[in-house]
């Protein structure tokens, strides 16, 4: 029960990543408010925690919605002890050369502004208390190309960003700031977005879910719950140590080239031996 008596807030927090931290903290001892646009998802995380959990509606494209839900967690018992500001979708997924500045702008509004308000209105019912531990959800995608579409990595690499200066900024009153950089995770997040009636939605999750097991060298595909276990981590005393940094949760999706791991997947080296050998072997005694 390691937060036992503490309150903690978590948006995006009515299914995948969001909602496994919310049961992890819950689990735990903690007083959680959880915060969703989707009412029905959050109401029926609520209803079955005995009061462990408060579901809050809360658009974090709406600062005042954010605002409201920092103060109304607060309220609880005067303050605010652990933030995982975990909201986000992919955004709008043109190319750079193609992107619309509407499309720009409503990425970096729901993936980076929501996580930088989240700190703004949590941070002042945070300063003081023993422990107080702010979790940004980034990616990998903040890390490299390829991993997601360009606004949406922009945008993640600014939460890693982000999480460093507001360590800075949140020292003084002994809040850490820490981020998350979560890999090919099982969630509806790559789906959810799409135009496309719900049991193609279902059947493009369960496609996504196959692919996830070889995508990278731990042979599994990521789930929620690994992400919650490390949101835990970072909440906890246990990683007291710990502020303006990030931990990376992928599966060692990012480790290196895909040869490097997967022995059937040949890479340039592997090739210029093989022409060695061959070379070697039809040549004369």
């Amino acid at each position: 029960m390691r937060f036992a008596g503490k309150v903690a807030v978590v948006t995006g927090a009515a299914s995948g990543i969001g909602k496994a931290a919310v049961l992890k903290l819950a689990g735990e001892g903690a007083h959680v408010f959880a915060a969703d646009i989707d009412e029905a998802g959050g109401r029926a995380l609520a209803e079955t925690s005995n009061g462990k959990i408060e579901f809050v509606r809360c658009d974090v494209m709406v600062p005042s919605d954010i605002e409201a839900l920092m103060n109304a967690a607060a309220a609880k018992v005067g303050g605010i002890d652990i933030v995982f500001n975990n909201a986000a979708a992919g955004g709008d997924r043109a190319p750079i050369d193609e992107i619309t500045p509407e499309g720009w702008d409503a990425t970096m509004n729901l993936v980076l502004k929501s996580v930088a308000m989240g700190i703004r209105y949590a941070s002042p019912h945070m300063k003081g208390r023993k422990g107080a531990a702010i979790i940004n959800t980034a990616s990998v995608a903040a890390l490299g190309a390829g991993y997601s579409p360009t606004a949406y990595a922009v945008a993640k690499a600014g939460v890693l960003h982000l999480t460093k200066v507001a360590a800075t900024d949140l020292a003084q009153y002994g809040i850490r700031v820490n981020a998350i950089c979560p890999g090919f995770i099982n969630t509806n997040i790559f789906t959810a977005s799409l135009d496309v009636p719900g049991a193609m939605k279902d059947q493009a999750d369960a496609v996504i879910a196959e692919m996830s097991a070889n995508a990278q060298p731990v042979a599994r595909g990521g789930q929620p719950d690994d992400i919650a276990n490390a949101v835990a981590y970072l909440a906890s005393e246990e990683s007291s140590f710990m502020t303006g940094t990030h931990m990376l949760v992928d599966g060692g999706l990012t480790i290196g080239q895909r040869h490097a791991w997967d022995k059937e997947t040949p890479g340039m080296f592997d090739a210029l031996i093989a022409m060695e050998e061959a070379a070697k072997a039809g040549a004369p005694a």
